[in-house]
């Protein structure tokens, strides 16, 4: 089970070395987005869901450039990033962006059913319980609304969990244990895919580096305290090692896509069934 509080410390800390060492969410936001073209949707507001630095921000909004951006992330840091203090020259030129909320997506501010579109690249897999951020994300969608997420699935890092174990390495939930969320949590007609990537790196302490300038280091509630000596190290670089290949340390990582609507609601507040009745034009 993931620490919020450290994770947000982790990805405060690494807000201005996060955009060089994300390449992979980089990547996989790109494809998120590039999704959207496949959706008749014209949102009047867009929820990006986990921001961080504001990476998918622009295309959103390029995408959708009538629709309201708002810019969810859990990290101030990253957030000033994303929206940096605007000067004379962009206030009076009325350039146009997100609006930055520093907000968890647990409990998001924001009224029931006033999203239109949610999305969310490599975020859900941070949530302590995704089950319960499902939920939250649903209660904002209006009624027709659609969720569209990436994240993580288990082969992710198994490499480096095979060498350093799992009380140290996140373990990522199942592509169907999600879909089976969606469908608990109140979405309609769900949709999830997957594809397996591998990075390559110079080494063990380049794929270490990286984790550690995007804050993806290990925010277990579990975790073993205290420091891990130069013993751990030298154990972990020497197995990473042999899973060297021509001279490159190949890491695994499954990313997970899912999309899913928001349909109209069947039972009332009070619990009485919803019946709904369409007027047909006389013959």
């Amino acid at each position: 089970m993931i620490d919020p509080a450290l994770a947000r410390r982790r990805f405060s800390r690494a807000a201005t070395t996060y955009a060089t060492a994300s390449r992979l969410e980089t990547e996989i936001g790109a494809r998120l987005v590039e999704r959207l073209n496949y959706v008749k949707l014209a949102p009047g507001r867009v929820l990006d869901l986990g921001c961080g630095p504001g990476r998918e921000a622009p295309a959103l909004q390029a995408r959708f450039p009538s629709a309201q951006l708002l810019l969810v992330d859990f990290a101030l840091p990253m957030l000033r990033v994303a929206q940096p203090p605007r000067g004379l020259l962009a206030r009076l030129a009325r350039r146009r962006g997100g609006v930055a909320v520093c907000a968890d997506f647990a409990r998001l501010p924001f009224r029931d059913g006033s999203v239109d579109l949610a999305v969310s690249n490599m975020a859900l897999h941070w949530a302590r319980d995704p089950l319960a951020v499902l939920r939250e994300w649903h209660r904002v969608l209006a009624v027709d609304g659609l969720l569209m997420f990436s994240t993580l699935g288990p082969d992710t890092l198994r490499e480096l969990r095979a060498a350093a174990g799992g009380a140290r390495v996140h373990a990522f939930a199942d592509m169907h244990d999600v879909g089976d969320m969606l469908g608990t949590a109140g979405y309609a007609a769900p949709v999830m895919d997957m594809e397996q990537l591998t990075l390559l790196y110079a080494d063990s302490a380049a794929l270490l580096a990286d984790l550690r300038a995007s804050g993806q280091t290990c925010a277990l509630a579990a975790r073993r305290r205290g420091l891990s000596g130069r013993g751990f190290r030298a154990t972990l670089d020497a197995a990473l090692g042999q899973r060297l290949r021509e001279g490159r340390l190949p890491v695994t990582y499954e990313v997970v896509y899912g999309h899913a609507w928001k349909p109209a609601p069947t039972r009332a507040a009070d619990g009485r069934s919803i019946v709904r009745f369409e007027r047909r034009a006389p013959h």
